[in-house]
């Protein structure tokens, strides 16, 4: 399938592989999953991927509900600052297109932080490796696989009153 679904695979964790139709026009892939799967939106995870002042990339995964808190990341990954990475540069390290990137089975591994509202769900989906397919997976589980730490790195998107 993908090297992601071949990494959960051959970790022996047990998760689902979910598929369903891309729109192409969608804006936000994580959003549509959750519809297109039925599930709560709280508990899809995107991947993306920002750049440190150091210059390494660094993986952040957090609910689709939620903005990256680029500080934060900063913050735990030891950084003075991080940014969102370049899409080519995104692409290249982990070897998945941009909508599609993640967090198993990347070309480089690459450090990785997963927002800590991941542990309060009894299951979460991350993108599977490709547009229209995800994979649904305990959250200690895929901390393990990706040797990541566990941060409060999303921020809320609704407006402050």
């Amino acid at each position: 399938m993908t090297p992601a679904v071949d990494a959960a695979r051959q970790a022996g964790i047990i998760c689902r592989v979910l598929e369903y139709t891309h729109d192409p026009a969608a804006e936000s892939f994580g959003m549509e999953a959750a519809a297109a799967l039925g599930v709560d939106p709280a508990a899809v995870f995107k991947t993306l991927v920002a750049s440190l002042s150091s210059g390494e990339l660094v993986v952040a995964v957090i609910p689709v509900v939620t903005l990256l808190d680029l500080k934060a990341l900063a913050a735990v990954s030891g950084a003075k600052k991080a940014v969102m990475a370049e899409p080519k540069a995104a692409e290249r390290a982990s070897g998945y297109v941009i909508g599609g990137i993640s967090p198993l089975g990347q070309r480089r591994c690459l450090a990785t932080v997963v927002d800590e509202s991941a542990l309060t769900h009894a299951q979460i989906y991350v993108s599977g490796g490709r547009r229209g397919l995800e994979i649904a997976l305990q959250p200690r589980d895929l901390v393990a696989l990706t040797k990541a730490e566990l941060a409060s790195i999303g921020r809320s998107t609704a407006p402050k009153q």
